[in-house]
């Protein structure tokens, strides 16, 4: 055989393709950046660093990844390309060198009940697949293990056309499905507490219903159950007849005459369903959110007993095993058992399986369970289960862009985290990051860090190089990239405890542990431990009493039109106060109501839809982008119009409605709490959706410090924030102990952790080998201690 011999070239010339080996960017100007101009290299991991809203993810998504996005979406016909999210060109004035971009981003899987983690990384698939070639008894194909299909039976007549001739057959269809059919597949049932809808012991007329808006002269909701005939209004609802009671809460829709206007009838628990339950949760307003959590219970489905499956499904076992308890498997226990199987007919099938499963363990997940609601997880677990499908991953020359990939962290799983990014780039790829972390900073080969401030202040290049040369370079990163914190001399004295007693929610293994009030408690322990199972699960049921105001890390929901100043309610007390000063409607100081430009209808652009291809956003010529009327921009407030009011930063417009004649008391009270959470730069009518997820983070907790509670639980505060931020927010914390309430807050970041008063930390591992208190004490005791993994780390950022 012969063999082909290998020649070396005279000369070491270098080959054309081999010189493009940067991502040039010139004249980047996407939301803040101004005019940005930077050379990436490839095959190399970059970091992208700066203070919370300095235009890192402007630059890394905005414009590097999403113009990727765009010319492969190019490359597909005409056809494909109107079934795709259409893409803008961001705006840049050259990008060049850009390869293929994997985007894997923070956003929090979707939020419905069918999702689980074995959905969304094909583990499931997997799974139905082997158990209808193994299980025993046999039940049917892949689907009749999935509980997302429904066992669907047909017959019927058919007409056969072939040529000139037809012919009538009798045809049968049989689908056969795993999906319990009570709960159709949730593996939870909703029921309403119809004391949360109405005071059975008074009458309509007397004002029966306690649903948020439902008032006796609105005819729409308690006028049409007055007025339709089928009910005595003047009858305590306790008293109603059996039929009385029936088309109170069942009837189905019929057409009524109420005061000569035709309606629409129907019963109270479908009128609710339609009007509140169909609508999205969180994007609803504090008060009707909360009385949904209030009238809503979700209980464990009694068919399936959760499992979502039907029992064809759950009586199919391979050994003693059936899916349904592989899925309630921990992830590192389910890859040991499938590494036993030892079946030649599925072999490739469990080859696949085993890679996927053993890449959980990988990445320091193994500790979820493939049926976990993919809601559910946190924005550092749901970035960590898209990362999987891209470990194994044959492909080269991909540029990865991670947003934070260390979120949700503990220090111990960080290192973890960086071999697997060091990893990926040796493979041949460019490695794109948004970081904060030190310790992420710390590897990268490639260092940019934007700034100098945040918002209008930032969005400019201060410094790109090595991280050694940023430790010099004198920029905000660089001077706090070495910061380490220090112990506090003394720690505040608890006021009281919350006990709690035998918690055993998920991981939880009959937790006993005493939350000190009236100081600032910080909940830690690794990735999985069992933190917000206690804080969330357990804690709640114990503080009734207190009041509880809880900020967790769920996304808040906005189109393009909302932004802080609708977020917080800051608009409402100033619509009131220009309809006040120029004795006009409040109404015309919205964009969304009756002062809109009619042209842009308030949106301050118009938008032209061009299929299949980007569509074309203009500045509306009417209104200039101002969003209004000109007929309102005439009314002023302070010697400033309604527009001019928006485009203030918090910091100028705390100023502006502190004193003088614009002074209003309502709107300086919530920006004051803006610039308390470190938010001044912010313009009040910069829309949400080009917030990055820190500014969002502080935004929601801005909102919620308004609300009346004695205890504060945050869930990783510091998400998003840069080094410098920090100090910031420790800050708000002390204030916020210091006005008599109590923090508990749910963090791995050290220099929270040495700023606390009171520590409690859960593990010692992950799954079921956490869910135990495994220290609780001081920060001192912890750092002199060293008992735990957490303790340390903390001793090394200490300098212990």
């Amino acid at each position: 055989m012969s063999k082909a011999t290998r020649t070396t070239p005279p000369s070491p010339v270098q080959h054309a393709a081999d010189s493009h080996d940067l991502i040039r960017v010139h004249g980047a100007r996407e939301n803040n950046l101004k005019d940005v101009s930077i050379e990436i290299p490839k095959r190399r991991l970059t970091v992208f660093t700066g203070v919370s809203g300095s235009g890192k993810s402007s630059l890394v998504f905005d414009t590097i990844a999403a113009e990727s996005q765009r010319m492969i979406n190019e490359t597909y016909s005409a056809f494909l390309q109107g079934f795709m999210p259409t893409l803008a060109r961001p705006e840049v004035d050259v990008l060049d060198g850009l390869t293929t971009a994997i985007s894997v981003d923070q956003q929090r899987m979707g939020g419905d009940l069918r999702s689980t983690v074995g959905t969304a990384t094909d583990a499931n698939a997997m799974l139905r697949i082997l158990f209808s070639r193994l299980g025993k008894p046999h039940i049917g194909p892949p689907s009749a293990y999935s509980f997302n299909t429904a066992t669907v039976r047909a017959s019927g007549a058919i007409t056969v056309e072939r040529g000139a001739r037809t012919k009538a057959e009798k045809a049968t269809f049989t689908r056969t499905g795993g999906m319990c059919t009570h709960c159709e597949g949730r593996g939870k049932v909703s029921d309403i507490d119809l004391t949360q809808l109405y005071d059975d012991t008074k009458s309509i007329s007397e004002g029966a219903f306690t649903i948020p808006g439902w008032k006796s002269d609105n005819v729409w909701t308690v006028g049409i159950y007055a007025e339709s005939g089928f009910l005595d209004p003047h009858k305590p609802i306790r008293r109603f007849t059996k039929k009385e009671m029936h088309d109170f809460l069942y009837r189905e829709p019929t057409k009524v005459k109420v005061n000569g206007v035709n309606l629409t009838y129907e019963g109270l628990i479908p009128k609710i369903q339609k009007s509140f339950l169909s609508k999205d949760k969180e994007s609803m307003q504090p008060h009707l959110r909360a009385f949904v959590e209030r009238a809503v219970t979700f209980t464990t489905c009694p068919e399936c007993d959760g499992t979502r499956l039907s029992e064809g499904a759950r009586s199919s076992k391979i050994g003693r095993i059936s899916i349904a308890d592989a899925c309630a498997m921990e992830i590192r226990d389910l890859a040991e058992w499938v590494r036993e199987l030892d079946e030649p007919s599925v072999a490739p099938l469990l080859t696949a399986l085993q890679g996927t499963l053993d890449s959980f363990t990988e990445i320091g997940l193994g500790y979820l369970s493939l049926d976990r609601p993919a809601g559910t997880l946190s924005g550092g677990e749901a970035q960590r289960v898209k990362m999987i499908r891209h470990l194994g991953s044959s492909l080269t020359d991909v540029t990865y862009v991670f947003d934070e990939p260390t979120i949700g962290l503990h220090p111990h799983d960080i290192r973890r985290m960086n071999d697997l990014l060091l990893r990926l780039r040796d493979k041949g790829n460019t490695v794109l990051v948004v970081e904060h972390k030190p310790e992420a900073i710390a590897i990268a080969d490639h260092v940019v860090d934007l700034g100098p401030g945040a918002g209008t202040e930032g969005g400019t290049v201060c410094f790109e190089g090595t991280v050694e040369g940023l430790r010099a370079s004198g920029t905000v990163t660089g001077r706090h990239l070495d910061d380490r914190a220090t112990l506090k001399d003394s720690v505040r004295t608890p006021t009281g405890a919350l006990q709690i007693r035998g918690a055993t929610a998920n991981n939880l293994q009959g937790v006993d542990v005493d939350v000190p009030l009236g100081v600032l408690c910080v909940v830690t322990g690794v990735a999985g431990s069992g933190k917000s199972s206690l804080v969330h699960g357990a804690l709640p049921r114990q503080a009734g009493a207190e009041g509880v105001v809880s900020v967790d890390q769920s996304a808040i929901r906005g189109s393009r039109r909302s932004n802080p100043a609708t977020y917080t309610g800051l608009l409402e007390p100033i619509r009131k106060a220009f309809a006040k000063a120029n004795g006009v409607k409040p109404a015309l100081f919205s964009a969304n109501s009756e002062g809109a430009c009619p042209t842009c209808n308030g949106a301050g652009v118009i938008y032209t839809d061009l299929a299949m291809m980007a569509g074309v956003a203009t500045t509306c010529e009417d209104c200039e982008g101002k969003r209004f009327q000109p007929s309102v921009l005439e009314y002023h407030l302070g010697g400033r119009d309604i527009s001019e009011v928006l485009a203030m930063s918090v910091t100028e417009a705390e100023e502006f409605f502190g004193a003088g004649e614009a002074r209003t008391p309502a709107a300086h009270r919530i920006l004051e709490r803006l610039a308390d959470v470190g938010l001044g730069y912010l313009s009040l009518g910069q829309p949400l959706t080009t917030l990055s997820g820190g500014e969002r983070q502080r935004l929601k907790l801005a909102v919620h410090m308004a609300e009346k509670g004695g205890v504060y639980v945050l869930d990783e505060p510091t998400t998003g924030l840069h080094l410098a931020d920090v100090e910031h927010l420790l800050g708000l914390l002390d204030r916020l102990v210091e006005s008599g309430k109590s923090v508990i807050v749910i963090e791995h970041h050290q220099a929270v952790m040495a700023h606390a008063d009171w520590i409690i930390d859960l593990g010692p591992g992950a799954g079921h080998d956490g869910g135990r208190v495994v220290f609780e004490g001081t920060p001192a005791d912890l750092v002199a201690e060293r008992s735990t993994l957490t303790g340390e780390h903390l001793a090394q950022y200490v300098g212990a």
